[in-house]
């Protein structure tokens, strides 16, 4: 039986790679590893079909070590045993552990001493969160690199290189796939490149060629059967579903209940549920923020309620917090704070930290005056003291400007305003 067309044209080599430029492009950390043949274990998280399995793939390719694929959760202890018999042979081995979270503590304490010789090199994959769901020990002996989405320009980048390649692709079929159709692709995949495939290679099969021409053509209607999504409009460039979704958040962020409603349905009707509920959680935190901050957490509770229903029930949940948003109080100033704070520290206005906020837990740390003169507000009345807490040079700044729209920023800006009069 063939093997499916996302495994097939997995990259060889590291320049191969489609997306996460982040981490394999030119200069970038997982790309000096390679080049360098100074590679660590490393576990790679993010959202499914996105490149974990492709980039341990090819920095296998691209060093010609050894390369192993195991899956925590179903392989036993026995196959690891295996694996490091390998090593001790060969070298070092590549090992990708997927689902890396479902590693029980009998493999794990086997593994470990492997990790610290370097005969095997880790990668884990995993779609949870490696902080909260992997064990410390081996998150201490690992790097850990988040993976993005990729973009509409990745997927359609490999989409057409999946048509053109002779030898692992569809290069030998003669395909048409009409702009309208490579766009339904690219976009209604959320990032998931392993999806676009599938559903190309499913309609490349599934399609009849033209008697005459022997040429299969792939059009929008075929492109949204194979992936069981519906196209937003037939935008040749696919920006109807960035559109819907920008005039989603807009009409929340103006509190027009009806539009965000409307917007919310095509989403719906589209079978875009991932986009959606992501875009809501940034709606909550960015446009209504400190004016209604419970408002917020029921945005999270409503989105963690839509991942358990699914579609069609988890309209319901999302629905529901689209109305509270939208006739929420509204406030940027969350947003807004961090974001000058980010501009002073990525221009260079960052400063010293005073000496009495720095770590004070190491032998000779108070020869060097650091800690010394902390303060240490629970012993205060009020579990407050006047201290200096930002650097010198920017003593006298303000980062959070509040708003009075909600009852709740209303409090915060009383107290904010009370304290920072206090400090300075």
């Amino acid at each position: 039986m063939q093997k499916p067309l996302a495994y097939r044209m997995r990259p060889t080599s590291i320049e191969t790679i489609v997306g996460q430029q982040h981490l394999v492009g030119p200069g970038k950390i997982i790309y000096r590893m390679v080049q360098a043949k100074m590679l660590s274990s490393m576990i790679l998280y993010g959202p499914p079909g996105i490149g974990k399995t492709s980039i341990a793939s090819a920095i296998a390719g691209s060093t010609k070590y050894a390369f192993r694929a195991l899956n925590a959760a179903v392989n036993t202890k026995k196959e690891l045993q295996i694996v490091a018999e390998e090593a001790k042979m060969s070298g070092t081995v590549i090992l990708l552990l997927d689902e890396i979270h479902r590693l029980d503590k009998t493999k794990q304490d086997f593994l470990l001493p492997h990790l610290e010789s370097g005969r095997i090199i880790l990668i884990g994959a995993t779609t949870e969160n490696p902080y909260i769901n992997i064990s410390p020990a081996i998150r201490s002996r690992t790097q850990i690199f988040e993976l993005e989405p990729l973009a509409a320009a990745d997927i359609k980048t490999a989409l057409k290189r999946a048509l053109t390649d002779k030898e692992n692709g569809l290069g030998h079929y003669s395909v048409t796939l009409t702009p309208q159709a490579l766009a339904h692709y690219a976009s209604a995949t959320n990032g998931d490149l392993r999806s676009a495939l599938n559903g190309l290679e499913l309609a490349v099969l599934s399609t009849a060629p033209d008697p005459k021409t022997k040429t299969i053509t792939i059009d929008l209607p075929i492109a949204e059967e194979t992936l069981q999504k519906k196209a937003f409009s037939h935008d040749a460039d696919g920006d109807a579903h960035y559109d819907v979704i920008s005039a989603f958040q807009k009409s929340i962020r103006g509190s027009d209940t009806d539009a965000a409603l409307h917007y919310m349905a095509r989403l719906v009707e589209a079978g875009e549920l991932v986009s959606l509920m992501r875009r809501l959680l940034v709606i909550a935190y960015e446009d209504i923020g400190m004016a209604n901050l419970p408002a917020c957490a029921r945005t999270v509770n409503a989105v963690l309620a839509a991942e358990k229903l699914g579609l069609p029930e988890a309209r319901i949940p999302l629905a529901d917090a689209v109305i509270e948003l939208c006739l929420s109080p509204k406030s940027n100033s969350g947003i807004s704070a961090i974001d000058a704070a980010l501009t002073d520290v990525q221009t260079g206005h960052s400063g010293e930290i005073p000496k009495n906020l720095k770590d004070a837990h190491y032998k000779g740390a108070e020869a060097l005056g650091r800690g010394v003169d902390y303060q240490y507000p629970h012993n205060f009345k009020g579990d407050f003291v006047v201290q200096q807490y930002l650097p010198n040079n920017l003593k006298k700044k303000q980062y959070y400007e509040p708003k009075t729209n909600g009852k709740y920023e209303q409090a915060f800006k009383i107290q904010y305003e009370k304290l920072k009069k206090l400090l300075k």
